[in-house]
């Protein structure tokens, strides 16, 4: 077998990725029933997932936390989840509509290949909490997107008894 010298292009292998990921992240929440996308059953509910992980694939995406400017959409808070959710009063932040989720991931998704062309590589992830290049921190950021996204395709098939497809490249 012949090793090919022809290096990929790391822009175009990024950005498949990501878009195959949002594409998967954007059938969970266009299939998601009523009853699941709030569903206080669930310490995260529904819409805090999606919506947490469309956040920090955007903030990922960002050269460092001083460059990023938040989602016009975003509210102080809800991208947290767990017990950091709840914030001083105790209680779940205020959720996001289904159409609103979508347009924050149709935002990403417009902004990404300006975001990929923007980055270098080598240099730090231009976060202090994750001592990695810009590189690695791509890989990172797939894997939590894609993390919680598999969280959601199984919450949908646990609970709605619902299917969806894998989407290997976008």
């Amino acid at each position: 077998m012949a090793i090919s010298t022809h290096e990929p292009d790391t822009q175009a292998v990024l950005a498949s990725q990501y878009l195959a990921a949002l594409q998967m992240l954007q059938q969970a929440v266009q299939r998601c029933p009523a009853f699941l996308w709030d569903d206080a059953t669930y310490a995260n509910r529904f819409w805090q997932v999606a919506y947490h992980a469309l956040f920090y694939t955007h903030l990922y995406l960002q050269p460092s936390e001083d460059d990023f400017v938040p989602w016009p959409g975003h509210r102080a808070d809800s991208h947290a989840m767990g017990s950091a959710a709840a914030g001083e009063e105790g209680r779940a932040p205020q959720p996001y509509a289904v159409e609103e989720v979508l347009a924050y991931l149709a935002f990403c998704r417009q902004q990404l290949g300006g975001w990929l062309a923007a980055l270098d590589w080598q240099a730090p992830s231009g976060f202090h909490w994750l001592p990695m290049n810009k590189l690695e921190l791509q890989f990172y950021n797939l894997r939590h997107l894609q993390h919680h996204t598999g969280e959601l395709y199984e919450r949908l098939g646990t609970a709605a008894n619902l299917e969806l497809a894998w989407i290997g490249r976008g």
